[in-house]
């Protein structure tokens, strides 16, 4: 048995290869990355988790780091391939983008072919090494996806393959920095909602139909309710369980960071009604701007005008952080902007005093 260690792509490709390696591996562990800085980020907490189940948890089983729909600079792969090396993970990295033709030819767990697409090079990958799939359930997805995302125009899963991209470009409820496994999810289950429309006749547009529907049984809970309003619910609660992880001050106020959280007027007061203990809500985005929400526990407007230049009303207000720094890593977001709180109010009561 092997545990999979899982890095891919943020588009329908990087999530296709996911949904076919969580159908194959019983012990797998996904990541995601877009280009640039962000693949070392996740290359770093895959190496320190393998050393937490190697060292730690004295796992047996052989670890395998696989990477899908990247591709890497020689300085990384020259990294990772020491690091796998040092806690002793195999490596594999699937890949179809012609920029990594250079750092292909260096290594030989680097395999890269530039006319498929990373779904379909997973998918032969598995079927090669792992058996998978062997009464080809998967195939039509796979097609429709390896179909638009290397522009097979004339393929007849094509059209379909244009309504997955928009299905995944789209999937925006979840914040993927604040909550990756259930952003993933959500993309996972759409994917597999596709592979069981995609040969019926008119599946694009059966696919198109069923969206919405499937999105909100994706949140729903309990009972039925808008989409707009299962999804406050749901990200309520894993605002909720995940509080002590997103926990900021102001002024003695206690209050939790949302970072691209979005629907701050329902998300925010959902969030404040079912935690009594929290004084206000704060979500900010990538660029700096940022929403804040109470409910008659601090004035917020006094709050943004202080730490961003900003005003609105005292349960409902907003602002910009000066200099925002952007991570991908949340927990930089909250202790930069902590910090950023901190000297405000500091340098606002040297000036009073």
């Amino acid at each position: 048995m092997k545990h999979l260690y899982h890095l891919s792509h943020i588009d329908l490709d990087g999530y296709g290869c996911h949904y076919l390696t969580s159908r194959c591996f019983d012990r797998i562990e996904c990541y995601n990355a877009n280009y640039g800085p962000e693949v070392k980020a996740r290359l770093e907490e895959i190496v320190k988790k393998i050393e937490q189940d190697r060292f730690v948890n004295k796992d047996p089983e052989e670890m395998l780091i696989l990477i899908t729909d990247l591709n890497l600079t020689t300085k990384e792969a020259n990294w990772i391939e020491k690091e796998a090396i040092r806690i002793g993970a195999k490596l594999q990295l699937l890949d179809h983008h012609g920029t990594g033709a250079q750092v292909a030819e260096r290594f030989a767990w680097y395999l890269l072919d530039t006319k498929r697409s990373a779904t379909k090079i997973t998918y032969d990958w598995l079927q090669q090494h792992y058996d998978f799939d062997p009464e080809n359930r998967y195939a039509d997805i796979v097609q429709a996806i390896n179909a638009i995302d290397i522009w097979l125009s004339d393929d007849t899963r094509f059209e379909f393959g244009k309504v997955c991209l928009g299905m995944i470009s789209g999937a925006r409820e979840i914040n993927r920095i604040l909550f990756p496994s259930e952003d993933r999810a959500l993309k996972l289950s759409l994917i597999e909602k596709a592979r069981m429309l995609v040969t019926e006749k008119e599946g694009n547009i059966l696919l198109d139909d069923a969206l919405h529907p499937s999105k909100k049984a994706f949140f729903m809970a309990d009972k039925n309710d808008t989409k707009d309003n299962l999804v406050a619910a749901y990200v309520t609660k894993l605002l909720t369980a995940d509080k002590h992880r997103l926990t900021i001050n102001y002024r003695g106020y206690k209050g939790i960071l949302g970072y691209n959280v979005g629907s701050s007027s329902l998300i925010g007061n959902a969030f404040l009604l079912a935690n009594p203990d929290c004084d206000f809500y704060m979500d900010i985005n990538f660029r700096g701007h940022f929403s804040l929400r109470s409910n008659d526990k601090l004035d917020v407007s006094k709050m943004a005008a202080e730490i961003g230049k900003g005003g609105g009303h005292p349960n409902a207000s907003g602002g910009k952080v000066e200099n925002y720094k952007d991570s991908f890593v949340y927990s930089k977001v909250r202790d930069f902007v902590q910090d950023y709180i901190d000297r405000k109010t500091s340098s606002q009561d040297r000036a009073a005093s």
